[in-house]
């Protein structure tokens, strides 16, 4: 599977940069290029600096290289439609997702659509995290998204999203050999969308015996945004990470100003982490270019690492958490 997925992101990365045009569209089918180019340098003090001392470098903050395409055959009410993304580590000049080095695929998926809703399989974004981790997972850095239990993407996935019913809708997945202990992993959402207000549910089991129950609430007002969610493990475990009854607890607030977007996230999640805080500003310099500041600080460790290093040297060095400033760019297109 590596070598196939090492394929896969050549070939990928090949189409990408030798295409002639971003999209085209011809009747009944349409196609588009996309990218994101995100980099920032950061500031990072561990606080046992025993472990690894503090470091200032380049990290790269989720850039990425895609494609989608659709076609809707003729009178059928159906569209079939696909997307290929990988990453590009531009930190460390490698097809590779920044967090976790083993993984060149973001996305990789096929599917149907029509007016009963969504039905695709491969690699993809999780009806879970859509549903209750993703309303907090809105900083531009590098460390956005870590005070969460569930994952964002995975592969040998099925996935159904319903249509909406009266601003109702719920979202089913199954995912082979991805839960704990290589069981395979189901999930289901619910949502209730009030406009301004959502509500969402969801359940993330990992195994017969280990569960994450969540929940979500985001609210707009004028130039006013909230978020909060609440994940708690259900499971046979006594302690240590995954322990019966541990909580992710998340507020995040942002108000935008302009071109400015100031935001801040407290954060409590238990054996990863634990208190976080998380505190950033955006400026939209043009609509493609964004700049961006943020502070970020945990009391255990969970998403600092060691200087352009990988998610799994986070828990080879004991460094009892730290706190990083970051200032960064990203660039659309």
């Amino acid at each position: 599977m590596p070598s196939m997925q090492r394929s896969l992101a050549g070939a990928g990365l090949a189409l990408l940069l030798t295409a002639p045009t971003p999209s085209y569209a011809a009747e009944n089918f349409n196609y588009q290029f996309y990218g994101s180019a995100r980099l920032q340098g950061e500031a990072v003090r561990p606080e046992n600096r025993e472990a690894f001392g503090s470091y200032t470098a380049l990290r790269d903050a989720y850039s990425r290289l895609g494609v989608t395409a659709d076609y809707t055959p003729a009178a059928s009410g159906l569209t079939i439609f696909g997307q290929l993304e990988v990453p590009v580590d531009l930190a460390n000049l490698r097809v590779q997702d920044p967090f976790d080095h083993s993984q060149d695929v973001r996305v990789a998926q096929v599917g149907l659509r029509g007016n009963w809703g969504s039905l695709a399989g491969g690699k993809m974004w999780m009806p879970y995290y859509n549903a209750i981790a993703y309303p907090v997972d809105v900083f531009s850095s590098y460390y956005t998204g870590f005070a969460t239990f569930t994952n964002f993407r995975l592969s040998e996935t099925l996935s159904y999203y319903s249509p909406e019913f009266n601003g109702f809708s719920f979202a089913l997945a199954w995912s082979n050999d991805n839960g704990a202990g290589g069981s395979d992993r189901y999930q289901g959402t619910a949502t209730y969308d009030l406009g301004a207000m959502a509500l969402a549910a969801g359940l993330d089991r990992l195994s017969s015996d280990w569960r994450i129950w969540g929940f979500s609430l985001t609210h707009n007002w004028e130039k006013f945004y909230l978020g909060a969610k609440l994940e708690i493990h259900d499971s046979d475990i006594s302690t240590g990470y995954g322990a019966d009854g541990d909580i992710a607890l998340n507020l995040f607030t942002s108000y935008t100003m302009g071109r400015n977007t100031l935001k801040g996230m407290l954060a409590q999640v238990d054996n990863f982490g634990e208190t976080i805080i998380h505190l950033g500003v955006d400026h939209q310099f043009n609509p493609a270019l964004m700049f961006f500041v943020e502070y970020y600080r945990e009391q255990e460790r969970a998403a600092i690492t060691t200087k352009r290093g990988s998610g799994d040297e986070t828990w080879l060095k004991d460094f009892g958490g730290g706190q990083v400033l970051v200032i960064g760019a990203r660039f659309d297109f």
